[in-house]
């Protein structure tokens, strides 16, 4: 089945208590900002209603609604880069910590301690987020093996399994790219890049051991997110009821942004737990296999961008180059 450690996951996400707080914090903090702002539109909408008949009121408030989830989810799309820096890569540096057996402050005193290994990596926001993009652009290219396996096989139907499996594939992969950025941490070397670049090449030669293992862990999350999106429909609904002119879809997009906060703030540190015990697991003693270096040059230009940049990195915490652009 899976290779991961449930007790062990859940006594890491027990001895980082102080981050798991603050996604709590930071997560159902931004899904009350978009509930929030929707409410704020929409009042606004049919504030601007009572110039007109009830159809027209019922319009501005829907289209106002409308506007503030849309303006706030444009502040939350530039903040994302931030949450991954303190938030997420925080939150890894403490977990690669506990594994190798190194002693971690006590409450408020571990996200400080955190953030100063982050920031010792990766001085710049924009330089941990466009390390991300190209770490995911090269998993996405792996997980591409086994739709390609699928697509050759003289099996009927396979074409559209193979199309199943890489959009259920798509959704597992979530959950990797923090385990490459936890190899890039740990390894505390001088060149941010070329750490990414050699835990890509383990993933890699390892890709079927680590993607069974997200397919388990995504089957577990995204069952639990279901279920509690189930459970806060009829909280949702009753908010939705509350803001002036009842939005009947809103009670369904509260009640995913509640899933979201709960999967991002809990499910996902626990997935993210098993992951890094797998690739640590997996990994220990293996070198970095030169031909799947080659290979994946050859399949992703993520990789290749990569690789330049690490090549090109001068000795010393990653920094952004002049070239730098978005992925």
């Amino acid at each position: 089945m899976w290779d991961f450690n449930i007790g062990g996951a859940l006594g890491m996400m027990g001895r980082t208590f102080p981050f798991i707080l603050m996604r709590i914090a930071v997560y159902f903090g931004i899904t009350l900002g978009y509930i929030l702002a929707t409410g704020t539109g929409a009042g606004i909408g049919w504030g601007i209603g009572g110039f007109g008949d009830e159809e027209f009121r019922a319009g501005s408030t829907m289209w106002g609604g409308f506007a503030g989830f849309g303006i706030f989810g444009a502040i939350m799309y530039w903040a994302r880069e931030y949450v991954l820096y303190i938030v997420k890569a925080g939150h890894i540096a403490v977990l690669v910590e506990l594994i190798d057996g190194q002693p971690l402050p006590e409450g408020r005193g571990q996200i400080g301690h955190a953030t100063s290994v982050v920031k010792a990596r990766f001085p710049q926001a924009s330089v941990l987020f466009l390390l991300d993009r190209l770490i995911l652009g090269v998993i996405r290219a792996i997980s591409g093996l086994a739709r390609g396996i699928l697509t050759v096989l003289p099996v009927p139907g396979a074409q559209q399994l193979a199309a199943i499996l890489s959009a259920f594939l798509r959704v597992a992969v979530g959950f990797v790219d923090e385990v490459i950025l936890a190899h890039a941490i740990r390894s505390r070397s001088d060149n941010a890049w070329e750490s990414a670049r050699e835990a890509l090449v383990l993933y890699g030669q390892n890709w079927k051991v680590m993607l069974r293992n997200a397919a388990w862990l995504a089957l577990i999350v995204y069952g639990l997110g279901f279920l509690v999106f189930l459970v806060m429909l009829a909280p949702a609904a009753l908010v939705v009821y509350l803001m002036p002119g009842a939005w009947a879809a809103g009670g369904v997009v509260f009640a995913l942004l509640f899933a979201w906060s709960v999967k991002a703030a809990l499910l996902e540190p626990f997935a993210i737990a098993c992951m890094i015990q797998v690739f640590f697991r997996t990994t220990e003693g293996q070198q970095p296999n030169p031909e799947w270096d080659a290979r994946l040059e050859q399949m992703s230009g993520k990789f290749r961008e990569l690789k330049e940049r690490a090549l090109g990195a001068a000795p010393g915490p990653a920094t952004a180059s002049p070239a730098a652009h978005p992925a």
